[in-house]
């Protein structure tokens, strides 16, 4: 009989974009390549390290959730770990000559690490943190302590 309970894991992040031509376009400036299994015009999926990102409008993904989309922040903020406070710095440069909005330059933060946060064109935030007490391997998969 299977467990009940829910692994303690994220198989699937979804981000509802405006347009989603436009946010393919801001991805792939960040280097990022959506897989061969994306649906033109409707979702686009990227293959991360053990999970997946999609991209699909927003509406649609209001709709499919059985939510009311109130065109705000969701609470909800991504964060990118990389090992140098000089990686900091260039991803968000990177993302902000991509178009996004740096809603918190980078600097030291108070649990003595690095980190900056930069808006995607659909208002998603993300932090991009260097953090000395937290290991990255080879492939860049972050543990705590």
């Amino acid at each position: 009989m299977p467990d009940s309970s829910m692994a303690q894991r994220v198989s699937l992040i979804t981000l509802g974009v405006a347009d989603l031509e436009r946010a393919l376009a801001f991805y792939g400036a960040l280097g990022w390549t959506p897989h061969a299994q994306s649906i033109d015009d409707v979702v686009a999926f990227f293959q991360l390290d053990g999970f997946v990102l999609a991209l699909w409008g927003r509406s649609e993904l209001a709709e499919d959730s059985g939510v009311v989309d109130s065109g705000g922040w969701g609470g909800v903020t991504l964060a990118h770990n990389v090992s140098s406070a000089a990686a900091v710095d260039a991803v968000l440069d990177a993302a902000a000559d991509a178009g996004a909005r740096i809603s918190r330059p980078a600097g030291p933060t108070p649990w003595g690490g690095y980190s900056g946060v930069f808006v995607d064109l659909d208002g998603h935030p993300w932090e991009v943190a260097h953090n000395p007490g937290w290991q990255l391997d080879g492939a860049g998969r972050v543990s705590i302590g």
